[in-house]
């Protein structure tokens, strides 16, 4: 779908006049009654706005503006300042902060972003589009802006939100309120700059598509043009983004278990069953995740919930016993109002349903999840329906559920609208995000730093916010894994951290798994940010023969064993905005060689996998340069730069460790609740001399550099493999590492 700009009725600013300039803002008069504002807003962070002067004061917002933004923004306040000054040739502006700076010049408007002394971003003002231009639309009230920029020949863009294609999204047209386009709305280059379009409402993006294909342009169907421009490597791009937009919770430590999917139509005393023989097989576990559809309802004529009757004839004894077995439970529901009961009625003439243009609720179709069931939608916008759906999620929660799961990215209908007056592209955008934020306020309860997961499969704008991610359903054959790795590294392009993978899928056919392809599948999700088993026998490791049940044993093994590592990742992206899974672009900008290799990925600052993802032992496998990398096989170093065929059998997978980290490593548990947390860490893994601190989750571990060795503190009682040509002394809680003499 690509954008359709109206170019021949945009009108294109054509000049701007400073009028006033403080440390953190500047304010510009762009003619016919438009200002724009420019915001040194955070370190290598410029926001520019534009619009009517009107809509731009620094006058308190109403309630419904100021809901929104903070649904959007974390920080809605600049915290940096710039200094302003007339470009040389006196054609403009250049606003300076720190080594960044943002020129805007006349004649057309248009800008240029540097780095240093180098331009990294720059406006497209050729004869297909305006550098910035308006128009108004015919059937509404608030203007259609643009912008657009140039791109390079051959420049990658990444973000944008999941794709199961190349993550490069060159030659790709998205639109931010279609469902099916799975936007998420911040774009970056390599080259060193981003763009995030700041708003709830329509975004058409083209990255590339235009007439002339040397730009990438945005579209926003909004009163004001909100655009915050980034300088920096993507890892810091990434750090702004999400300091500004917000970042993920803590998870619990159970979520970073092994998970399994209910089998549709089956009971849970059925599960419960499968529970036991997993633990009897010795193959971890720590959750389920219970199928559609909904676990729970309204009653026919109360705001109460209660379970289904049928299969939960008492929810507190099943979750016991699930419970007795160490397993966490996360359950289906879903904020509809099934349209044949009488609540229906009652809460469509209070006004708590979404409504058509004739001010009665809006019916959809019957899904998965309402049993077929058409429904009317809980309008969450409103505030006593949004507090009402946190409060009777708690009271699940004092049954016994773990985790509360939800999709809610629906189609609504433009013409629907909500009771704060919001429609079409921006209750679309707004909806999902409402409905997941109330489960995460529900299950974080008032816990310092909050903590919880909220299984969905959702994306909307400031998403990275709501942990958990729960990857897409895909082909059970080379394609779906190649499908299912994709999806993860776009959205950790995007700024999501966690994405947790099906192991398979239920709903495809299953003819084309093989032991072969299920052991790599499995494999990939332990060296991953987590990973689901499906619950049908086919997609069981015992449906593979007693030689992969083997080989699954062991590979689960492997993933308790980095609980500490991933989680400790986790942690570091609510710190740093950084994916636990990072594609070889967002990890090595600088090496245009890497990012042709868009199925290798870092798992967390140390572990570079290449998954295999064709049958047959043989793996190319690309080593960024720059770098050393120690083969976790064999303990082989190989020199970055270099492109290598490993020979690596269904019971091996290629991994390297990069120099200069450490991994470290827990021990081998069947469930998360047997960890000590105290002492969480059992042997620690060296790759070359340590250089940096290790990612640890709690353990406080701190590595000193000192005449050529590294002293560590923190590792009494714990075992060290020191790594070849260096040796390793111990006195009490403190470790030298040194070279061998």
């Amino acid at each position: 779908m690509p954008p359709k700009f109206d170019y021949a009725h945009t009108t294109q600013l054509e000049s701007v006049e400073l009028l006033s300039s403080r440390p953190s803002r500047i304010d510009f008069d762009a003619g016919d009654g438009l200002h724009l504002v420019v915001e040194a807003h955070a370190p290598g962070v410029f926001r520019l706005r534009c619009g009517e002067a009107n809509l731009l004061t620094d006058e308190k917002p109403g309630a419904r503006a100021r809901a929104i933004a903070e649904m959007l923004l974390a920080r809605q306040e600049a915290v940096s300042e710039c200094t302003i000054a007339p470009r040389d040739d006196g054609s403009g502006w250049r606003i300076v902060q720190g080594d960044v700076a943002l020129e805007i010049q006349s004649d057309p408007v248009r800008i240029t972003l540097y780095r240093g002394d180098a331009p990294i971003l720059a406006s497209d003002a050729s004869a297909h589009e305006p550098a910035f231009g308006h128009n108004a639309l015919d059937e509404a009230e608030h203007a259609v802006w643009n912008a657009a920029f140039a791109l390079e020949a051959g420049e990658r863009v990444y973000g944008l939100g999941e794709t199961p294609g190349d993550l490069n999204r060159r030659d790709e047209a998205v639109v931010s309120d279609d469902p099916e386009h799975r936007a998420l709305p911040l774009a970056w280059s390599p080259r060193g700059w981003g763009v995030y379009v700041n708003t709830m409402r329509r975004v058409q993006h083209g990255v590339g598509v235009t007439p002339a294909d040397t730009a990438y342009t945005v579209a926003v169907e909004e009163g004001v043009l909100d655009l915050f421009l980034f300088a920096g490597e993507p890892g810091e791009i990434l750090n702004q983004y999400t300091a500004l937009t917000g970042r993920a919770g803590q998870p619990v430590l159970w979520a970073m278990g092994a998970w399994l999917q209910q089998a549709e139509g089956e009971m849970p005393t059925e599960t419960a069953a499968l529970v036991a023989q997993m633990r009897e097989m010795q193959l971890p576990l720590d959750a389920v995740k219970l199928a559609p559809p909904a676990a729970w309802g309204f009653q026919a004529d109360k705001t109460v919930f209660e379970w289904d009757a049928q299969r939960f004839p008492d929810a507190r004894q099943m979750l016991a016993l699930f419970h007795k077995h160490h397993v966490h439970v996360a359950a289906t529901g879903f904020p509809g109002v099934i349209k044949s009961s009488l609540l229906f009625e009652e809460l469509e003439d209070r006004g708590w349903l979404l409504t058509r243009d004739d001010g009665s609720a809006q019916v959809f179709d019957g899904n998965a999840v309402t049993a077929g069931r058409p429904y009317g939608l809980l309008d969450l916008t409103y505030r006593d329906v949004y507090n009402l759906w946190i409060e009777r999620h708690r009271q699940l929660l004092e049954d016994g559920l773990d985790a509360p799961a939800c999709d809610a990215q629906i189609a609504i209908p433009d013409g629907v609208s909500a009771r704060n007056g919001e429609t079409g592209a921006a209750l679309r955008t707004m909806y999902p995000l409402l409905a997941r934020r109330a489960l995460f306020d529900a299950v974080a309860g008032h816990k310092v730093p909050p903590e919880g997961v909220v299984p969905s499969t959702d994306l909307f704008p400031a998403a990275q916010r709501l942990p958990w991610q729960v990857g897409p359903q895909v082909t059970n054959d080379w394609a779906g894994l190649q499908h299912t790795l994709r999806t993860a590294l776009s959205i950790g392009a995007s700024g999501v951290p966690v994405q947790v993978h099906s192991i398979g899928s239920a709903t495809a056919p299953l003819d084309g798994m093989t032991p072969e392809l299920y052991l790599r599948w499995l494999t990939a999700g332990v060296f991953s940010a987590n990973f689901c088993f499906q619950g049908v026998s086919a997609l069981l490791p015992w449906s593979f023969g007693d030689a992969a049940l083997g080989q699954a044993r062991t590979w689960l093994q492997w993933r308790y064993r980095l609980i500490p590592y991933v989680l400790g990742a986790i942690e570091d992206s609510v710190r740093t905005g950084l994916p636990v899974q990072r594609s070889m672009a967002l990890s090595f900008p600088h090496d245009p060689a890497a990012h042709d290799w868009d199925l290798q990925y870092l798992l967390g600052p140390a572990l570079l996998v290449a998954p295999v993802t064709q049958p047959g032992n043989s793996v190319r496998v690309y080593l960024p340069k720059g770098e050393a990398w120690w083969d976790l096989n064999t303990g082989h170093r190989y020199e970055g730069g270099t492109t290598w065929t490993i020979e690596c059998g269904t019971d091996k997978f290629p991994v390297f460790g990069r120099e200069g980290h450490m991994l470290c490593l827990g021990p081998v548990a069947q469930h998360a609740g047997e960890f000590n947390s105290a002492r969480i860490l059992d042997e620690v893994w060296m790759f070359g001399m340590p250089m940096h601190n290790p990612v640890v989750m709690r353990n406080k571990i701190r590595v000193m550099q000192m005449q050529g060795s590294s002293y560590i503190k923190g590792l009494e009682g714990l075992r060290i493999l020191p790594s070849e040509g260096l040796e390793v002394k111990r006195r009490g809680a403190e470790v030298r590492i040194s070279r061998a003499r």
